[in-house]
């Protein structure tokens, strides 16, 4: 017999379906698992899920004058002409899975300068850089973590690690947090499992205190926040050796964690940078085809093949993607 919830997964899909709402290829994702996410955001109700979605929909036609698939085409998540600069001052980066299968987000906000951040690229073109990551999480990261998990894996594990984060710090990245995890809430629902903040200062119960209303409860509810002693808790979500050494953990990638890239994305990083080629040329002629080479009105399963759906997910950008450096997230963490 079918749950009362999957009564409600098959009434909003035909709502959105009938209210032109939802149609084959959309790039928000056409499978359950992604209607699942707005209607567990909003509890289920349908009505508050199909405002969500159409809400969802609108800014995402819209988003930066030209909407995210155009700006998804034109500036690539793992390979952009200013992600070196962007990386040293807004040190984020995916690594491994834990012992779920999610992936791994590591920010080190203590590694932020905002200020110097600016010099090498405009505050404009840094949020066009965290759309596309937040954007590249639903399409490349998930869908990676799910083949290699052979199940649906559509969260992600957040350790925020704060040595060394100051007030100074806060105050300089506070708007673009705001902004950053309103964008998540509202448009990557439910993309978040947990979040582990790390090396709590004296000084996080003020600026938790500011942060926390710009969160929804439930997502408040998935945080945990810790001081220096995070180790076993963190062995205990993450084995050890996918768990770089800096938190803790054993793995010491070759030229630092932050740059190996290390998890099942990794796989076909080549290929992407050739598909993403091809589909910039198609477009050029008229052609439509998602950033991964994938035809738009499919989502790849956790097995590989081609289910109910669009493009696949993602949340993260590399190092340079033509030397296999590591993949880091400018997006923000996502709720």
């Amino acid at each position: 017999m079918p749950s009362d919830q999957d009564e409600i997964l098959a009434q909003f899909r035909a709502v959105l379906t009938e209210e032109g709402l939802l149609h084959d290829g959309d790039s928000i994702g056409t499978d359950d698992s992604t209607l699942k996410r707005f209607l567990r955001a909003r509890k289920y109700n349908l009505r508050d899920s199909k405002k969500m979605w159409k809400d969802c929909q609108h800014w995402r036609s819209t988003v930066e004058g030209v909407g995210v698939d155009q700006l998804y085409r034109t500036l690539d998540p793992f390979d952009y002409p200013e992600r070196d600069k962007v990386f040293k001052s807004w040190p984020m980066w995916f690594h491994k899975t834990d012992k779920t299968g999610r992936p791994l987000n590591v920010h080190f906000f203590g590694g932020m300068n905002m200020p110097e951040l600016y010099k090498h690229v405009s505050p404009e073109r840094h949020w066009q850089t965290v759309v596309v990551n937040c954007e590249s999480l639903t399409r490349e990261i998930l869908p990676a973590a799910s083949r290699a998990a052979g199940r649906t894996v559509d969260t992600c594990f957040v350790i925020v690690d704060l040595k060394g984060f100051s007030l100074s710090q806060f105050w300089q990245m506070k708007a673009l947090a705001r902004d950053s995890f309103q964008m998540s809430q509202d448009f990557f629902p439910e993309t978040m499992g947990q979040l582990a903040i790390v090396n709590a200062p004296a000084s996080f119960t003020f600026i938790w205190g500011i942060m926390k209303p710009w969160l929804s409860k439930e997502t408040v509810a998935k945080i945990d926040i810790m001081g220096a002693d995070y180790r076993e808790v963190l062995l205990g979500l993450v084995d050890e050796e996918s768990l770089p050494a800096s938190l803790g953990g054993a793995c010491k990638c070759e030229g630092g964690c932050e740059y190996s890239f290390a998890g099942p994305w990794k796989e076909g990083l080549e290929e992407r940078r050739a598909r993403r080629a091809r589909e910039a040329a198609e477009v050029e002629g008229g052609a439509c085809a998602s950033p991964d080479g994938m035809p738009v009105n499919g989502r790849a399963s956790p097995e590989g093949t081609v289910v109910d759906a669009s493009p696949t997910a993602s949340m993260a950008v590399p190092a340079k993607v033509g030397d296999v450096q590591g993949v880091q997230a400018t997006a923000p963490v996502s709720t």
